[in-house]
């Protein structure tokens, strides 16, 4: 059995658990939050005693798997749902965050987060989770806040991270993004009328339970009367396709890989149906798909573009809602990864395919789509969130002059072992998901973005979708 179908079957036991956290009234503090607060002769000890007890000019500090947490950076500093002056609500022309500096950290090394779960090595993920907050707010990135714009690190980490800045700095807030998109998901829909909600998300985020429980949790909360059904679809391989990962996306490759570790020809949901291919309606140009095929029979398909990796999630999603929940409206679909939104104008545009889908002459999908059907980006629901904790805690910087941002990206480490890194200079799949919690030894580096450690591809991206944010990276890339 190849370490893909390894994967795929660890997946789907996840699936079928409720919540691999447990319940939070039994949280346990792990090791790294007690070296950090109390050890000093540890690497991650933070000296909170020595942090600014001032924290206006501080930076806000944001961290993601990867670049894909730019697009909630976009969101802050395109924000203009207050005005400056009063706090009041209602845009004044003005960014909210205008006068905010930021500190963001892609952990691309470590990426993708979303399999750290199914490679049973949630302990080293939570750990992983905690080396993000705490280069943000120990010497010499302090930070006012910290905001994780990874749903799977929000999932597993937030209690971590939580219990760290309680214990350490407790005038510093954290905030994840899985609560605020769901508020804003839930907003939609009317407390008395039956609806179902989509989750696409990393295969991490859907196994851990945290945007089905917070549903469930927020729906009861708002006393909802009707029935809420929650749909969700691993990503597998979506995210990772955006960060031009080799390991499921390959601009190179000519014909299926071995190293291929996307979606393949199967029946499951992680899996890519021939039956649904007119669905899918994948672009076959510029080796965008590989693929074998015995007479008209696919043998073999690969996904090799990020488009093609939404419309595969989202064709998968819909269809899973057609045939299980009956004639029930779709009110919309959460976005719970930050690299999604970059293919927001696929997904829709694939959303509106299937309204028109006929078979034998039956639009199959029309009356399962809400008319108002739309996506739900938590991004700018965690910028609004963040700006009124930060007024509120007399925190806000309102020089009015535009600040700056300071990124930073993960690298493997210097003098690391060539063994553990693959053709390309990074971690190997095997040395990444199989390092265990509790090593004081450093196998990545956090390094200023460059040109050198981000993707050409990935950086054009970012040009012309996150034009607020590139134009601030713009300034001190090299």
């Amino acid at each position: 059995m190849n370490n893909r179908n390894i994967l795929v079957l660890a997946i789907c036991s996840l699936l079928a658990a409720c919540n691999p956290k447990g319940n939070t009234a039994d949280y346990v503090s792990i090791p790294i939050v007690n070296k950090a607060i109390e050890d000093t002769t540890s690497v991650y000890y933070a000296d909170y005693k020595t942090y600014p007890s001032d924290l206006k000019s501080l930076p806000v500090g944001v961290f993601d798997s990867g670049t894909g947490g730019l697009t909630v950076l976009e969101a802050f500093l395109g924000l203009d749902q207050f005005n400056n002056a009063s706090g009041a609500e209602g845009a004044d022309g003005i960014p909210d965050f205008k006068g905010e500096n930021f500190t963001y950290l892609a952990d691309q090394a470590n990426m993708p987060y979303g399999n750290y779960s199914s490679a049973g090595k949630l302990d080293y993920f939570r750990e992983l989770v905690v080396k993000d907050a705490l280069f943000l707010t120990k010497e010499p990135n302090r930070s006012k806040i910290v905001v994780i714009a990874c749903n799977t690190a929000t999932a597993y980490g937030l209690p971590d991270v939580e219990n760290l800045l309680e214990r350490g700095i407790p005038s510093v807030k954290v905030v994840g993004v899985i609560n605020a998109g769901v508020n804003a998901s839930l907003d939609k829909v009317n407390v008395t009328e039956n609806a179902a909600v989509g989750v696409m998300a990393t295969v991490g985020t859907i196994a851990s339970g945290g945007y089905q429980n917070t549903i469930a949790r927020i729906a009861g909360e708002r006393g909802y009367k009707g029935t809420i059904k929650v749909v969700c679809q691993p990503g597998l391989g979506f995210a990772e396709a955006v960060d031009m990962e080799r390991d499921f996306i390959d601009k190179s490759a000519t014909r299926p890989r071995d190293n291929y570790r996307g979606p393949v020809v199967g029946t499951d949901s992680l899996s890519i149906n021939p039956d649904l291919l007119d669905r899918y309606n994948f672009d076959f140009s510029n080796n965008a798909v590989l693929y074998e095929k015995k007479g008209e029979k696919y043998t073999k398909i690969q996904l090799n573009s990020a488009a093609n990796y939404a419309r595969f999630h989202i064709v998968n999603l819909i269809e899973r809602h057609r045939l299980q929940n009956n004639g029930l409206p779709m009110k919309n679909i959460i976005l719970g990864c930050t690299h999604y939104p970059f293919f927001l104008d696929t997904l829709k545009k694939v959303i509106e395919e299937l309204r028109s889908y006929q078979q034998n002459g039956v639009r199959i999908y029309e009356i399962i789509l809400s008319n108002d059907l739309g996506f739900i980006d938590p991004a700018i629901y965690t910028a609004k969130e963040v700006y009124e904790l930060l007024r509120n805690d007399k925190i806000l910087s309102v020089s009015g002059q535009q600040g700056c941002l300071n990124a930073y990206i993960s690298v493997p480490a210097k003098g690391l072992d060539a063994k553990n890194l693959d053709e390309n200079g990074n971690l190997t799949y095997d040395f990444k998901y199989g390092r265990e919690a509790g090593s004081e030894i450093q196998t990545v580096d956090f390094v200023p973005f460059s040109k050198s450690n981000i993707n050409p591809d990935n950086l054009l991206r970012i040009k012309e979708r996150l034009p607020l944010s590139y134009k601030l990276i713009e300034q001190t890339i090299k």
